[in-house]
């Protein structure tokens, strides 16, 4: 027979004196923490394929030569290759400036607002919804991973 835990993991569980109001305030800082990761995601992939466009324009550059238009690869290279994307900036430069900018500052904050009104114990939320939505009792609904055996 298979043994089966209730409820979350001490660190999944709301600490004595956090009340509803702050452990949904915390899971809404969450998901807002959740989606800033998702745009910086999508920044780094603007990053990445912006790079690639730029380094794909040196084989466009050749092949315009090759084909005997060297005005046109002459063009290309003196108004595209390598150009700012914003006055001033590459990506890397973009992603740089977020990062220092609103990123860590984001992260920091969020980390320091876990740790004091929750004793830095992260996904309350998300923790108390999965203990309210599961089945007791059934094999796909358990509290936890099954324990390793040693």
């Amino acid at each position: 027979m298979t043994e089966y835990q209730n409820g979350p993991d001490r660190r999944h569980q709301r600490p004595r004196g956090v009340d509803d109001k702050t452990v949904e305030a915390l899971g809404s800082l969450s998901k807002a923490l959740e989606t800033t990761e998702r745009a910086r995601g999508h920044l780094y992939s603007f990053h990445q394929l912006t790079g690639g466009a730029d380094l794909e324009l040196d084989r466009a550059v050749r092949l315009l030569r090759e084909a005997g238009h060297p005005e046109w690869a002459d063009k290309v290279e003196a108004e595209i290759l390598g150009r700012n994307v914003i006055p001033g900036h590459w990506t890397f430069q973009i992603v740089e400036a977020y990062n220092d900018t609103y990123y860590r500052p984001f992260l920091e904050l969020e980390r320091s607002v876990v740790n004091e009104l929750a004793q830095g114990r992260d996904h309350l939320y998300e923790a108390e919804m999965k203990e309210a939505r599961r089945t007791c009792g059934h094999p796909d609904h358990t509290a936890l991973p099954p324990a390793v055996e040693s």
